[in-house]
Formats: structure tokens, sequence, C-alpha cells
């Protein structure tokens, strides 16, 4: 299952916006279906990431792998057994008017059809909702006094 959205140009630097995007930490507390995001290890621009997604009663736990190319991409890749392929891709474009475009494209497949099913309707939601939760943290931390 391939999921790309295409996003849109934010009025923020390509770095605030790279930095919001390498805040795997974060996630949670921002993105829609993000239970947990705690990053294990880290050696250059690799790190190991322990995350939960879910829905309801619903958790997957996996490990996965992020590399991060500051200013421009973060890529999260899983070989957990769980998946068949897992990747999430978010590029941070810098935009010749002002700011910068954020894009972002999924990629997932679990072994189990029932957590497939399930996991691609948070997958789906979260993608979704991702661009504009993306933009209104980077809103609610570059610009202390916005709604």
């Amino acid at each position: 299952m391939l999921i790309e959205k295409t996003g849109r140009v934010l009025p923020f630097s390509q770095e605030q916006v790279f930095d919001l995007a390498a805040d795997i930490e974060r996630y949670p507390d921002y993105l829609p279906g993000w239970i947990s995001a705690s990053i294990q290890s880290r050696d250059a621009n690799t790190w190991c990431v322990e995350q939960v997604l879910g829905r309801g009663p619903v958790r997957v736990r996996f490990t996965s792998k992020a590399v991060l190319q500051r200013p421009e991409c973060v890529d999260i890749t899983s070989s957990d057994l769980l998946f068949r392929q897992f990747s999430l891709s978010l590029r941070v474009l810098a935009s010749p008017s002002a700011g910068c475009s954020l894009s972002l494209t999924a990629q997932l497949e679990l072994q189990s059809r029932f957590l497939q099913g399930i996991l691609y309707q948070v997958l789906t939601a979260s993608v979704d909702g991702s661009i504009a939760a993306f933009e209104a943290r980077a809103h609610s931390i570059y610009e202390p006094g916005h709604p």
C-alpha cells in the first residue's frame, strides 16, 4: 500500500520544518495514530527508534531506523518481522518564493491481513492529518501567540 500526500508550502524555514520532522520522539504529541516513539540509539544521522502506532485498543509496537539528511528529508523504515514493508518519508524543500514545502510518502504492508486492515485506517488517517499537524505544530512553536 502506497500513500503519497503532496504537501503544502509552509511559512517557515526549511531548517525549522526539518527540525520538526526530525523530532521523532514528539510525534505522539501531535500526529494522529502515534502512541509512542522513543530513540533507542543514535549513530551520526541514523537512529534506532521504537514506535507504537495504534487505534482504539489495537497497538502495534515495532523498531525502525530513521535516517536524517539535513535539511531535506527524514526517512523512516522498518525491517521488523511484523512488516512485509514499512517506510515513511518526509521531504522538506526550500520554496523559491518563501518558506518551504513539506510532503509525505508512506508505504505499509503487514504480514497479518487483520492488522493490515486496522493499521491501514490508522496510517491513512495519520497521513491525511500529518501535513496539517506539522503545520499546526510549527505555528505553535515558531509563532508563540498563534492559536
